[in-house]
């Protein structure tokens, strides 16, 4: 960060984040877990979710995608985010245990773990499409013709779908919700622009982009931290600052990266 620094004392190493308020823009399981994480170390969390899932323009493609998967119509299920999984909890879709669950990311795997669902492989070094596409081959034993059902949001790149039918693989792609942004309540954003929050998590473009429509410019004082480096790239993007970047794409590396700036200005 650049500027004043006025943030509280990180506390003893048990409860590092002692005195710190925290903004988690995600709700739901997994919000709930982040929050539950922070409490530990000390920290007050303020879940605050920015953005939500609005249904997809084409509802019924959804339904009967989701009714051909619980049939055990699919090989394999790829998830882009965590979002989709809400959108999986919101329909109640069940995912048979003959069909396997590629997760792009860290968070996206934990979003389906606490949902219920499983996820089979995550990659190990590009939390990404592109990272996914790398890892395939390997991770599915060099399997071909495989049938795969690819949820996304309406406004992301198809980079794996596209990539998996390169492979030979059957791929149904499908809008799974539009990204909606949620407003913050006064509250927040008061305290926002007041410095009182000393640490704002961001876990997706789609979040950074929220938190610098809603409230931007942010104080200099509060930590802006990003759960990757493609999510620093977005919020650059959008014109957010990002201060420390997680070391792993998971909400825990996320949350030590916040430890470890509280304990270097302690």
């Amino acid at each position: 960060m650049t500027g004043a620094i006025n943030l509280p004392a990180s506390g003893d190493g048990a409860k590092p984040l002692a005195g710190w308020r925290v903004l988690v823009p995600r709700g739901g399981p997994w919000g709930d877990g982040v929050a539950a994480a922070l409490r530990s170390r000390g920290a007050s969390p303020i879940v605050a979710p920015l953005i939500n899932f609005a249904p997809a323009d084409d509802q019924p493609a959804l339904e009967a995608a989701l009714a051909k998967l619980a049939a055990g119509g699919f090989d394999w299920l790829t998830v882009t985010s965590a979002t989709t999984v809400d959108v999986l909890s919101s329909y109640g879709a069940v995912i048979p245990e003959t069909t396997k669950v590629a997760a792009v990311g860290e968070t996206t795997a934990a979003a389906l773990v606490a949902a219920g669902y499983h996820a089979d492989i995550v990659p190990a070094e590009d939390n990404s499409a592109r990272g996914m596409l790398e890892e395939w081959e390997a991770a599915t034993e060099g399997a071909s013709g495989l049938s795969v059902l690819a949820l996304r949001s309406a406004i992301a790149k198809q980079v794996l779908s596209i990539g998996l039918e390169r492979m030979g693989h059957h791929v149904e792609a499908v809008v799974a919700y539009r990204t909606v942004g949620v407003p913050v309540t006064e509250k927040v954003l008061a305290d926002v622009r007041a410095g009182l929050v000393n640490a704002v998590l961001v876990t997706s473009g789609s979040v950074a982009e929220q938190v610098q429509e809603q409230l931007g410019p942010l104080p200099e004082s509060t930590l802006v931290a990003a759960i990757g480096p493609q999510t620093k790239r977005d919020a650059a993007a959008v014109g957010l600052r990002v201060d420390v970047v997680a070391r792993e794409r998971s909400a825990e590396s996320l949350i030590d990266a916040v430890v470890d700036a509280a304990t270097a200005l302690a």
